[in-house]
């Protein structure tokens, strides 16, 4: 498929035709922008690129910018969390729109050197089946997740790579809980903020698997005590989440509490919004 060309030119030919989102899907959408703005992490690990074409990426989240373009907020394998202005992609014949979607691999081309830079051209590529009813609203989650935790201008390849085995996994119903966790613990890491499982901080011994500990958001698995406020979890779950097997119902209750803690601590209290729908509607 050829690229589409960003334009901001009025003359625009009859392409492809917009997608138009659910009223759901937009709610949903400005709950992530509005979020965003009001914590976006702060951190630019890397001087901005003049120039970028043919770069993998994924829309996280668009907002209307003047009176025909749009802010496009994007994850990049190589360049990381971005931000573009997509010019024209209002016009209600501008190709872009039927383009410029969440959750669908494109293949994008910008220019510039400022925080939000100019979208030159984008391409569907294709390879992954669309995200339906509840699937969908996990993927939203993971667009909050990365908008609120991962900084401009980090690239995170593997994290890239976890997001669309993420979405592959979702599309196909694997197991939703499970499928979250397993992303969750993979950002934290990917971004340098979670620490090792297999490894008390207090005993520096190894994770005993029939020992009871709690997670510093900071430092790691120490011996549980009394005293403590933190959720408890068991050394076999903190192992099982360093291998990624979540088949013990127990793993899976105790994983699910420990994550909520250690997200909330890292998003300093911000609220993930799109997780509440989720635990409304499915207790995940």
């Amino acid at each position: 498929m050829s690229a589409i060309i960003a334009d901001d030119t009025a003359g625009e030919t009859a392409g492809e035709t917009a997608m138009p989102s659910s009223a759901a899907e937009e709610q949903l959408i400005a709950v992530i922008g509005g979020a965003a703005a009001a914590s976006p992490p702060k951190r630019r690990a890397r001087p901005l690129d003049t120039r970028v074409t043919g770069q993998p990426g994924f829309v996280l989240h668009s907002y209307p910018h003047r009176e025909t373009s749009l802010i496009i907020d994007v994850f990049s394998r190589d360049y990381g969390r971005i931000a573009l202005v997509a010019k024209g992609a209002k016009r209600p014949l501008s190709k872009l729109r039927g383009v410029l979607q969440t959750f669908q691999p494109l293949s994008l081309s910008w220019s510039g050197k400022s925080e939000i830079r100019t979208l030159i051209a984008a391409e569907w590529v294709g390879g992954l089946l669309p995200l339906e009813k509840s699937a969908l609203l996990c993927g939203f989650y993971l667009n909050e997740l990365l908008v609120k935790l991962v900084a401009r201008d980090d690239p995170h390849a593997a994290l890239f790579d976890h997001y669309v085995t993420t979405l592959n996994q979702l599309a196909h119903q694997e197991p939703a809980p499970i499928v979250l966790r397993q992303f969750e613990r993979a950002l934290l890491k990917q971004t340098g903020v979670a620490g090792d499982f297999t490894r008390c901080t207090s005993s520096r011994q190894p994770v005993d698997p029939v020992e009871n500990y709690v997670v510093d958001p900071e430092r790691g698995p120490r011996i549980a005590r009394a005293a403590d406020s933190w959720p408890r979890v068991s050394g076999k779950t903190l192992l099982d989440m360093e291998r990624e097997d979540y088949s013990d119902v127990v793993t899976q209750a105790q994983s699910k509490v420990l994550m909520r803690f250690l997200l909330a601590h890292h998003l300093g209290g911000a609220p993930l919004n799109t997780r509440q729908i989720l635990i409304d509607l499915m207790q995940l």
